[in-house]
């Protein structure tokens, strides 16, 4: 399969938009972030009064000229986030003539356009069994992401995931940014653990689920046979009929309503994509209208 990632015209668009990062910013000097922190940037914050061994070149002097007392200037901290992005590995990503796959390669080029647009640092991962696989780690401005961004060609779908056995073992940062999980959550695994890893280390987390519309909207009935994706040992013969239809149907919103409520109760953001949607579509549509860009 010839995996397509993000079009060069594509990424030029979506170079004004910005990711809102929620969380106070931990992360290195460098970057275009404001934190909460006071620092040593242009952009005036706020006053104090001034302390012995102060910079007296952030002295007002306009202050004490008008209130005979010394005023130290405060300015906003700059930081550079490090945006991380976790792809699901699993055969079942395959599934739908390759389209999930597809929508997570070009997905993860977008965010991580957008990421070092902005001058933050870029890492990718691939979620494979129990570990995680680098793909590109810690890349800082356009020149390094075009230079970097063809590896995501290289990416072979098969196996399984699990996702929260992966991520914990791993450094994951400290308030320093963003963590996002593409995956289509359709397993068994625990990845609630690691959400809530991500969660309690002050990372902005956002789950995107990705689902064909085969799998949103099945239109199979009769006599089938199925095959585990992510197993091919377990093959199931039935005959699909409306009950069996409706079981489906309240699997997958079970499903569904899992990784949703649970992104809710931890504050982290959670986006269901469909492997057709176009990226304009996500990009320019939900995730502006959902405040994840601007």
């Amino acid at each position: 399969m010839k995996k397509a990632v993000i079009s060069e015209a594509f990424l030029q668009q979506v170079e004004s938009l910005q990711m809102l990062i929620k969380n106070n910013v931990a992360g290195m000097f460098g970057g275009n972030r404001k934190s909460k922190n006071y620092g040593s940037s242009c952009e005036f914050a706020d006053y104090r009064d001034y302390m012995p061994g102060d910079d007296t070149t952030k002295i007002d002097w306009n202050a004490y000229a008008r209130f005979d007392k010394l005023y130290q200037k405060l300015y906003l901290d700059e930081r550079q986030m490090h945006t991380r992005i976790y792809i699901d590995g699993s055969r079942s990503m395959q599934y739908g003539d390759n389209k999930k796959a597809e929508q997570a390669l070009k997905l993860t080029a977008a965010l991580a356009y957008i990421a070092v647009a902005d001058m933050d640092k870029v890492s990718v991962y691939v979620i494979r069994g129990k570990e995680l696989e680098e793909v590109f780690t810690g890349i800082v401005g356009k020149e390094a992401f075009f230079r970097e961004v063809g590896k995501l060609d290289e990416i072979e779908f098969y196996g399984d995931s699990e996702i929260s056995n992966a991520i914990l073992p791993t450094k994951v940062g400290y308030g320093d940014g963003m963590s996002v999980l593409i995956s289509d959550f359709l397993t068994d695994d625990n990845y609630e653990r690691a959400i809530d890893y991500m969660t309690d280390k002050k990372r902005h987390v956002f789950c995107m689920q990705i689902l064909s519309q085969e799998e949103l909207k099945p239109q199979a009935r009769g006599k089938m046979h199925f095959y585990d994706s992510e197993n091919a040992d377990k093959v199931y013969r039935k005959n699909i009929d409306k009950e069996i239809a409706q079981a489906y149907k309240l699997a997958l919103s079970y499903t569904i309503d899992r990784i949703q409520n649970y992104c809710m109760a931890r504050g982290a953001d959670y986006m269901m994509v469909s492997a057709e949607h176009s990226i304009a579509e996500v990009f320019f549509g939900k995730m502006v209208d959902m405040g994840v860009l601007k």
